[in-house]
């Protein structure tokens, strides 16, 4: 396996970070955070890269707050110059773990997404099912818990297995250990750029595990959201025990009990925000009434066009036409 080889040095120049704040700057330059860290901008940047080169640098505290996104999310938002240097860690090792993920994993990766992981679910389907003439059975399950069990130790572990440089471990476990979810040395933050790095190479021991042992030729893995399909309903029953195994071993993580399943397509399976059948998928009723009631309190022609664009991914003409129907009689 070719390692990541580029020095800690090489990374914390002062060309990196000038090239990660603009990359963090995007959208942001009007918030009052980041307003009052650019007004000090050579100061900051200069002290922030003093800092790392002499292994000073510190991991400050979070902000806490809650959104729902849909459902309630625990958000914890770190202080400019410390997301500063996720962007720097991200913009290094992402293009190195990029080449390293299987094709079919689709969360916080460019190019991906879970539009791209719906076609996929779509186009596995019709091979098992050699286009829609036998039965597809769909084994889908979920991850509990999942960004507040990363265990810390497990994944420095698994960092070392590709990183040379012990500076850069150094600061990756500096950025690690800069949270607990309750517990000692588990959890990374919903809200650091780093963490969708960090949880995509921590469960790519997972997808390696079901690709190359398990054998499984059509799995579709979102974040902790994965699916299997066969025509054989017998060989995905005995995968989950194989799976259960693993997942506590390798990574000290547990499938929910409540959301581990194996139906029809046919029945429909509910996978990403639409059940999906074998010719069409529809929006889950969920998200529908949370759609028109978001619409009916917010009717700004943004909030009205994201939800548009999200149904030209499915068969939801009627839905569309209720949409339109109520921008036109308000």
């Amino acid at each position: 396996m070719k390692k990541f080889r580029q020095s800690y040095k090489e990374i914390i120049t002062l060309e990196n970070l000038l090239l990660a704040w603009q990359e963090f700057l995007r959208g942001k330059s009007q918030r009052h955070d980041v307003a009052s860290f650019a007004a000090r901008l050579v100061d900051n940047i200069l002290g922030l890269r003093d800092e790392l080169l002499t292994l000073d640098y510190k991991h400050g505290p979070y902000q806490a707050f809650n959104i729902s996104d849909p459902k309630p999310r625990h958000i914890h938002k770190a202080s400019v110059r410390d997301r500063l240097v996720h962007h720097l860690i991200y913009r290094t090792l992402y293009p190195y773990f990029e080449e390293k993920f299987i094709f079919d994993s689709y969360s916080c990766r460019i190019a991906k997404g879970t539009h791209l992981a719906i076609r996929r679910f779509q186009e596995m389907s019709r091979t098992v099912s050699r286009n829609n003439t036998l039965t597809v059975w769909v084994l889908k399950c979920d991850i509990k818990k999942f960004f507040a069990n990363i265990d810390h130790i497990i994944l420095k572990s698994i960092l070392v297995k590709y990183i040379v440089d012990n500076d850069l471990l150094f600061l990756l476990g500096l950025v690690i250990g800069s949270f607990h979810a309750g517990q000692l040395d588990k959890g990374l933050p919903l809200g650091n750029l780093t963490s969708q790095l960090l949880v995509n190479i921590y469960m790519n021991e997972f997808d390696y595990f079901i690709k190359e042992t398990l054998k499984t030729e059509y799995c579709i893995r979102y974040a902790d959201d994965f699916v299997i399909m066969s025509e054989d309903k017998n060989w995905l029953e005995s995968l989950i025990p194989k799976i259960e195994d693993f997942l506590w071993k390798s990574l000290r993580l547990q499938l929910h009990p409540n959301k581990v399943f194996i139906k029809t397509l046919a029945s429909g399976v509910d996978f990403l925000g639409w059940v999906n059948f074998p010719t069409h998928r529809v929006l889950r009723t969920a998200t529908k009434r949370r759609m028109f009631k978001k619409i009916k309190s917010d009717l700004k022609a943004g909030t009205v066009s994201s939800y548009l664009g999200m149904l030209q991914h499915g068969d939801a003409h009627e839905l569309k036409k209720e949409i339109l129907e109520i921008v036109k009689n308000r």
